[in-house]
């Protein structure tokens, strides 16, 4: 019985053992909190299409490594192909992906909208053309190096997938962010017997889908707690994302520079987190370069069912 988790602070992505289960490490330097996320915990461990997956209380995570010979579009393509033959007849509820150098401009175009362009793609063949309405809760953040790891969970019932009404869709972004548009929803709400699960994507300082404050990082913290308010109204949580109620919440935060740590860490102290809380922050790259900081959710509850 082991855990699907994902470790911090690691030279590359690499799937190392970890008290005789394999384990995800990525290349995302720890500033404070956790150094490691469990994905789901007291789980059976199995290999298939490459993936690393693990089953529990009806749900199954997993994750992968590409290959490091690829470039990261074919890269992209290859990781999400194995991710759809891994989970037949499962329904996504939350992507994680650790891109590498992901601001950084190789073949004219910018790493993130590289692999936008490859995510969507993968999604269309699998899915066909209306595959918007089945994307779940998603991040991508740049990781100091590669290669690409892809994360996720999983479950048997769909989940509902859910918009921040602060926020154009991104999966509607216009043309002026990139050739294919983002590929994920801001939120996902699923259930199964032994609990109701609430995963918000990352979250940062843009309205509309127009970057709010570029480079101020004060600004933008503000922003991206508006917008986690709206997206935590929308899942049925309320503005608090919860607090007060009978959650398990786990944070990340994303900060670009590491000096913005320490007043990053006391504005969220005094605002958006509670005793018992779990939160680990990272120094990485964002997906726009003039985002300074993003902030993803996942939050845990009583059991019932979601359709």
């Amino acid at each position: 019985m082991g855990a699907c988790a994902v470790g911090f602070g690691g030279p590359a992505a690499a799937i190392e053992r970890h008290q005789d289960y394999p384990a995800l490490r990525v290349a995302l330097a720890p500033l404070g909190g956790e150094d490691h996320e469990t994905l789901l915990a007291a789980a059976e461990a199995e290999e298939e299409n490459g993936f690393c997956l693990f089953r529990a209380d009806d749900l199954t995570a997993g994750f992968a490594v590409a290959r490091p010979d690829l470039d990261l579009e074919a890269a992209t393509g290859e990781l999400y192909h194995r991710l759809f033959a891994a989970t037949p007849g499962l329904h996504l509820h939350r992507i994680w992906n650790y891109v590498p150098h992901i601001n950084r401009e190789e073949a004219g175009l910018e790493n993130y909208r590289r692999f936008c362009r490859a995510r969507a793609a993968a999604f269309e063949a699998r899915f066909g053309a209306a595959f918007q309405p089945l994307l779940p809760a998603s991040s991508a953040v740049g990781a100091a190096a590669g290669p690409l790891a892809v994360a996720f969970i999983a479950g048997p019932t769909p989940g509902r997938h859910l918009e921040n009404p602060l926020q154009v869709p991104a999966f509607n972004y216009p043309a002026e962010h990139g050739p294919r548009s983002p590929s994920f929803s801001r939120a996902t709400l699923a259930g199964t017997a032994a609990a109701t699960h609430v995963f918000i994507s990352g979250t940062a300082a843009i309205r509309g889908h127009a970057t709010v404050a570029p480079g101020n990082v004060d600004a933008q913290l503000a922003c991206t707690l508006e917008n986690l308010a709206a997206i935590g109204a929308t899942a049925g949580l309320g503005p608090a994302l919860g607090a007060g109620g009978p959650w398990q919440r786990r944070f990340k935060v994303y900060l670009r520079q590491r000096g913005d740590f320490p007043a990053v860490q006391s504005r969220l102290a005094s605002s958006l987190l509670r005793p018992g809380d779990r939160v680990a922050y990272l120094q990485a790259e964002i997906c726009r370069p003039e985002l300074m900081i993003e902030i993803e959710a996942t939050l845990a509850g009583p059991g019932r069912s979601h359709g």
